[in-house]
């Protein structure tokens, strides 16, 4: 049998970092601008996400930056790192993209960098990808994630038809966490405090009182209580594969390197068990 050909390495973007803000105290925004960035484009979707790619410390890589190239030149320890993250926005018009960062001190590799980086500062990355949208044939909507899904939630809420229902849980650490988002749309903050994450998110998902029709779902976020909730959605309110978008955006202990290469066989080891779950 001949060998499948390797498949060939998206072409990688190039910006420039235009400003930043802190948001809230564990929340910071990148903006990336430049010419790098005329021919990027997003669709329709609200979940759209970029690929940052981080360089290993102590590499030079040849420039244009060709990740194709690195991956074929480079040993594989010395390839670039990347990190996942939402598009929180995109003005076509400024050519201007917004990234939002959750910050844990130094913990991690994207958030520290986030934190610290400087106007000007050259960023790669990959992208964007994403499938979602609100349905404006949907009866209503129903939103639910942690702080890593609240640019997708934030989007999505903006992007709602006028006259949309929706119902949107938020798990947060604190009040000082909770963000203006320009919506019609009724969000419930859920502020953590020292219960595990996503305890919040299911108790108040399992306490909604479910309208009648046609619902949407958007469930991102820690892949735990993604998964409890997976369950319920699927199994106990029998809401179809087709109207879910849901799934781990990451998962406690263990970083995006750990978790991605596990996820494709996690998601379908989960829906297995719940296809084969008797209905309540």
């Amino acid at each position: 049998m001949a060998e499948r050909p390797a498949r060939k390495a998206p072409k990688a973007h190039v910006a420039q970092v235009v400003r930043t803000e802190r948001l809230t105290p564990h929340m910071q925004r990148v903006v990336l601008g430049g010419e790098g960035l005329a021919e990027f484009t997003v669709g329709d979707s609200t979940d759209h996400y970029v690929k940052l790619l981080f360089g290993a410390e102590g590499v030079t890589y040849p420039e244009p930056f060709d990740i194709q190239r690195i991956r074929e030149e480079f040993p594989r320890d010395q390839w670039p790192v990347t990190r996942t993250y939402t598009v929180r926005s995109w003005d076509p018009q400024t050519r201007e993209l917004a990234v939002d960062f959750v910050i844990h001190g130094d913990e991690g590799l994207a958030g520290p960098w986030a934190k610290r980086v400087e106007p000007g500062a050259t960023v790669h990355f990959l992208g964007p990808g994403g499938g979602y949208a609100p349905d404006a044939g949907a009866d209503w909507h129903l939103l639910a994630g942690d702080e890593s899904a609240l640019p997708a939630i934030a989007a999505a809420l903006e992007a709602l038809p006028e006259g949309a229902k929706a119902y949107a849980f938020v798990e947060i650490a604190d009040a000082d966490e909770e963000q203006k988002i320009s919506t019609a749309a009724e969000i419930e903050w859920l502020h953590r405090g020292q219960r595990p994450v996503g305890e919040a998110l299911v108790e108040a998902v399992r306490s909604l009182d479910f309208p009648a029709g046609d619902v949407q779902a958007f469930v991102h976020g820690e892949a735990g209580f993604v998964k409890e909730l997976r369950r319920y959605l699927r199994v106990e309110r029998e809401v179809p594969r087709e109207r879910l978008s849901i799934s781990g955006y990451w998962r406690l202990g263990h970083n995006e390197d750990g978790w991605q290469a596990s996820k494709r066989d996690w998601n379908a080891q989960v829906e297995a068990e719940q296809e084969s779950a008797p209905s309540a």
